[in-house]
Parts: structure tokens; sequence; C-alpha cells
């Protein structure tokens, strides 16, 4: 008599864990939907519409939210926009997702580049060593190139403060 609440509440722990598990779908079943617009934006943004392509990329994210390759190509047009920030961002979403993707660590490396971001970078570079190991490995290759750049003029941190006209009020 004194442990069927506690039997109780286990079961009904165990129960409710199962029914939440059983409820998620796999990451290789992205909704065909999704998918198709994905590819819809894919050729907008192809064409030059990056505009377009951000919508349609989007709504293929409302559609189904587990769509990474919906977010890698949404940062990839970010990055086409001049808009590192969310490019980080999104390229955060899709390693959320999968934490190893070597194409989305890339990514966001250029990005933190692109920001000035030159150690978090870096720190994305040793993660892809490390996940490619022996294999041979181009996105490495081509993150090292990008921190050997450096970040563009524009990302260098100011170090003058502009005069105000108004300076001696």
């Amino acid at each position: 008599m004194r442990f069927s609440p506690v039997a109780l509440a286990i079961a009904l722990a165990g129960l409710s864990v199962s029914t939440s598990l059983q409820g998620q779908r796999a990451d290789a079943q992205i909704d065909p939907r999704s998918m198709a617009l994905l590819m819809q934006g894919r050729a907008a943004a192809a064409s030059g519409n990056l505009d377009g392509a951000t919508d349609l990329i989007e709504t293929a994210l409302a559609v189904d939210p587990r769509n990474r390759a919906a977010f890698l190509e949404l940062a990839t047009v970010a990055t086409r926009q001049g808009l590192p920030g969310k490019a980080i961002r999104l390229y955060r979403e899709a390693l959320t997702i999968e934490p190893n993707d070597v194409a989305a660590l890339r990514g966001q490396g250029e990005a933190l580049v692109a920001k000035g971001a030159m150690e978090a970078a870096r720190e994305n570079l040793a993660r892809i060593k490390t996940l490619c190991a022996k294999k041979p490995c181009p996105e490495a290759t081509t993150l090292a190139s990008v921190i050997a750049k450096g970040p563009p003029p524009s990302a260098a941190p100011a170090t003058k403060v502009p005069e105000t006209a108004d300076a001696s009020k």
C-alpha cells in the first residue's frame, strides 16, 4: 500500500517519456513540402533574388524546423547579403541539429572571420580538423585560407573616435 503512489508516479513518468520520444522524427525524415520550398529558395538565390530566397527558405523552416539544409542555405544567403551576424546565428541553429556538421562549422568560421572574431574561427577550424581526423578535408583547407587572409577592413575595430560638430556646446 505504501509503495503504490511511488510506483504509480514512476509508471506515469516512464509513460510520458516514452510518448515524447515516439513523437520525434528522425533527421532523415524532413517534410517533403519543406524540401520543395528549399529547392525553390535555392533557385531564387541562384538567380540573384536574395529576398525571395530568404522568404522561401524561412517558409521551409516554418514547415519543418528540423530542416538543417534550410538553415545552411539561409545562412549562405545572409552571407551574400553582407549579414555575417545573422549567418553566425543560422549556422549555430544548424549545429544545434547536427553538432558535427563540418560544412556548418566552416560557414560559421568564415562568418566569424568577417565579423573579426578570429579566435572563435580558429576554434571552429580546430574542431573541423578533429572531426576530419586523417581524411582529406576541404572544409578545413578553405577555413584555414580565410583565417590566413584575416578579417575584411570593415571588420577591423575603429581606433579613432569621430569628432562632432557640436563639441563646443
